[in-house]
């Protein structure tokens, strides 16, 4: 926020039309009292992007409104590069789905839409695919498994905090809880793509734990679920009793809430 101070002054009466010849003062001058304007009329407000991981747009947090909707997008690939997208910024949520919502222009001034290379990446809805599906190339099949999201505007700072248990954490003191999930780190593709989640956000808190979390959306125009998709999740804290284990991978029956 902006905080304007603004001094008061007072102007001095004018002098008379005569003074210089000796006439009387004028009246006292008003005060020069001022209020400025607004400069900013969105200094406070917080943006927040919800995902429902399902195919109904989800509700905004109490207090906040929505600025738009849309289909939730993780991360994007093109030429073996990849470019995340932080589910908690308005950037993960695009007003229109398509496999992939790119195309590759190159120095022989030529744009090329659908190559065979570039992927996109979306949040899921199923939470239980049959991983031996054919992949879809009918959009009447593709969007009903696309998560659809929300975003939001308002006055509240939004905050993630992660537990590291089976159970929720309590809000920090002078915060309110908004929603509760599974603390989301981050998913990884073929290669070397994938995204990543700041734990600080709203994103890396998804409200419902699904396996796998996203679709892989191809430049032929198809998608799928594939297996070598991996997630990663904040595990619970687990004690550890034999020495010597640190460091090695553990399967644990909880997700860190």
């Amino acid at each position: 926020s902006v905080l304007y101070a603004v001094e008061a002054t007072q102007s001095s009466g004018s002098s008379g039309i005569n003074a210089e010849y000796g006439g009387p003062d004028g009246e006292d001058g008003g005060c020069g009292c001022t209020i400025p304007e607004k400069q900013c009329k969105m200094c406070d407000m917080h943006l927040v992007t919800r995902h429902s991981q399902t195919d109904s747009v989800p509700e905004c947090p109490e207090g906040f409104a929505s600025l738009w909707s849309g289909y939730s997008l993780v991360f994007l690939e093109g030429n073996g590069h990849t470019v995340e997208q932080e589910l908690g910024s308005p950037g993960s949520c695009l007003e229109e789905f398509q496999t992939v919502p790119m195309m590759q222009c190159s120095g022989d001034e030529a744009c090329r839409h659908g190559l065979r290379t570039d992927k996109a990446f979306w949040l899921a809805t199923d939470g239980s695919p049959d991983m031996t599906e054919k992949p879809m190339n009918n959009l009447d099949d593709m969007i009903p498994r696309i998560s659809r999201c929300n975003v939001c505007g308002g006055p509240s700072m939004v905050l993630a905090r992660h537990s590291f248990t089976a159970e929720a954490p309590e809000c920090p003191e002078d915060f309110h809880e908004i929603w509760t999930g599974y603390s989301y780190l981050m998913g990884t593709s073929s290669a070397d793509s994938g995204s990543g989640q700041e734990l600080a956000s709203a994103g890396s808190c998804l409200e419902n734990f699904h396996i796998p979390t996203f679709i892989e959306c191809l430049g032929r125009g198809t998608c799928a679920f594939y297996i070598n998709n991996i997630d990663y999740w904040l595990a619970q804290n687990q004690e550890t009793t034999q020495p010597g284990m640190w460091g090695m991978g553990n399967v644990y029956d909880g997700i860190a809430a």
